[in-house]
C-alpha cells in the first residue's frame, strides 16, 4: 500500500507541473520516502484542486475532519502542503515541487541532519531529472526576470508589472525568508556558498501569511521589503518570479546556486527561457570602457566592442537590469525589448501558455 501511494505520487507531482514536475526514476522514490509518509503521501494524491476546505479534503480522502484535520496541519509544517484561510475557516493545497515544496524544505535557515539528507536528496533528484530534460526554443516560458525598474529609460511606458516595488505596495503582508538555492548548497557544501546575502526571498500576500504562519520567514514592513531590494541590487542578484502578473514570491537569484538561473544558463539562448521585456543601451559619451558591466553581467551575455562600448548578446541577455544598476558612470539604461510576450495575468493564464506551446 505504501508503495502504490508513492508510485501515485508520480502522477500527482506530473500534474501540479512547475519545474520539477514528478518521473518515475529512482531518485524520485528515495526523495518522496524522506518527504513523505505513506499516509502523507496518500492525502496529498487525494487532494482536490486548488484550496480546499479539511471537511471537504476529509470527503475526497475518505477520513472524519476530525482525523484529517491534524494531519493536514502537520503536512502544511513540514512544507508539503499550503495553508491559507477563508474568512475564518482554515483551506490546504498541494503545491508543486518547484515553486513549492523544494522550497519550504530550506526557507527556515536551519542546519540539521534531516536539512543535510534532504538537500542531498532534492539536489540528485534535479541532476538525475535535468539528464533527461527536453530544451525547447518555443516553449513559453514559466519564469521571469524583473529589471532594476529605477534604470528604465523614461520615455518607456513601464507597467506596474515591470516594477517590483509595484507589488511590495499593492500586497499585504510581506515576509522575507532564506533563499532556498543558496542554502541548500550550504547544506551539501559549507564551501561552495557564493558570499551572496541568503535572508532576501520574498514572499507576497497569501504566500507570505503561509510561511510567516509555519516559521518559514518573517513578517517585514514595506521599507524593509526596499531595504532588501536594494541590498539585493548592489549585490548583482536577479529578480526572479513566476512569469505572470500577479505573483506571490520575488527570489533574488545568484547564478552560481539559483535554481531559475541555473536552468536558463543551461539553455543554448538563456534569453528565451527567462526575460523581462527590456534590454540594455549605453550612452557612449558617459561609457568609461570600465567593464563593470561586463563583469557582473550573470549570463556572459556582454563583451566589449571595437569603439570600447559593450555589446550585447540578445540571445543571452534576460534583462535583469544588474549591468545597469552597477554601471558607476550610469552610463547604461534599460529600454523596452520587442518580441517579448507580456506575462499572462494569472496562474491558470500562464498554465493555458504553457500548455499550448507544448501542444505545438
Amino acid at each position: 500500500m505504501a508503495e502504490e501511494a508513492y508510485k501515485q505520487l508520480i502522477e500527482t507531482m506530473a500534474k501540479r507541473g512547475g519545474m520539477y514536475p514528478g518521473v518515475d526514476i529512482p531518485e524520485f522514490y528515495e526523495l518522496v520516502q524522506e518527504l513523505f509518509s505513506p499516509e502523507e503521501a496518500a492525502i496529498s494524491n487525494s487532494l482536490p484542486r486548488g484550496f480546499n476546505t479539511a471537511s471537504a479534503i476529509a470527503e475526497a480522502v475518505g477520513k472524519s475532519e476530525e482525523e484529517i484535520s491534524p494531519l493536514l496541519e502537520e503536512m502544511a509544517n513540514k512544507g508539503i502542503c499550503m495553508s491559507g484561510r477563508k474568512g475564518d475557516v482554515a483551506v490546504y493545497a498541494g503545491p508543486p515541487f518547484v515553486p513549492g515544496i523544494f522550497e519550504y524544505q530550506f526557507m527556515r535557515g536551519t542546519n540539521t541532519e534531516k536539512d543535510r539528507a534532504l538537500a542531498r536528496l532534492i539536489h540528485e533528484y534535479k541532476v538525475a531529472f535535468d539528464r533527461n530534460r527536453t530544451l525547447r526554443e518555443d516553449a513559453f516560458p514559466s519564469m521571469r526576470v524583473i529589471t532594476v525598474d529605477r534604470t528604465i529609460k523614461a520615455e518607456n511606458q513601464i507597467h506596474t508589472y515591470d516594477q517590483v516595488k509595484s507589488y511590495i505596495e499593492s500586497y499585504e503582508p510581506l515576509a522575507v525568508s532564506t533563499c532556498y538555492c543558496r542554502h541548500q548548497a550550504r547544506l551539501i557544501d559549507e564551501e561552495s556558498h557564493c558570499g551572496n546575502p541568503d535572508d532576501v526571498c520574498l514572499q507576497f500576500g497569501r504566500g507570505a501569511q503561509f510561511v510567516i504562519d509555519r516559521g518559514m520567514g518573517r513578517k517585514i514592513n514595506k521599507e524593509e521589503a526596499v531595504g532588501i531590494l536594494d541590498r539585493s541590487e548592489e549585490a548583482g542578484l536577479v529578480h526572479c518570479t513566476n512569469n505572470r502578473q500577479e505573483i506571490d514570491f520575488l527570489c533574488n537569484c545568484c547564478s552560481c546556486h539559483c535554481v531559475i538561473l541555473k536552468n536558463a544558463l543551461a539553455h543554448p539562448k538563456p534569453g528565451l527561457v527567462v526575460n523581462s521585456g527590456f534590454r540594455p543601451l549605453w550612452d557612449t559619451e558617459l561609457c568609461t570602457a570600465c567593464e563593470t558591466c561586463i563583469d557582473r553581467c550573470p549570463m556572459d551575455a556582454l563583451s566589449m566592442g571595437d569603439d570600447d562600448t559593450p555589446l550585447v548578446n540578445l540571445e543571452r541577455c534576460i534583462g535583469c537590469g544588474v549591468c545597469a544598476s552597477g554601471c558607476p558612470s550610469e552610463a547604461i539604461v534599460m529600454e523596452e525589448r520587442v518580441g517579448i510576450p507580456v506575462p499572462p495575468m494569472d496562474h491558470k493564464a500562464l498554465k493555458e501558455a504553457v500548455k499550448a506551446s507544448i501542444a505545438r
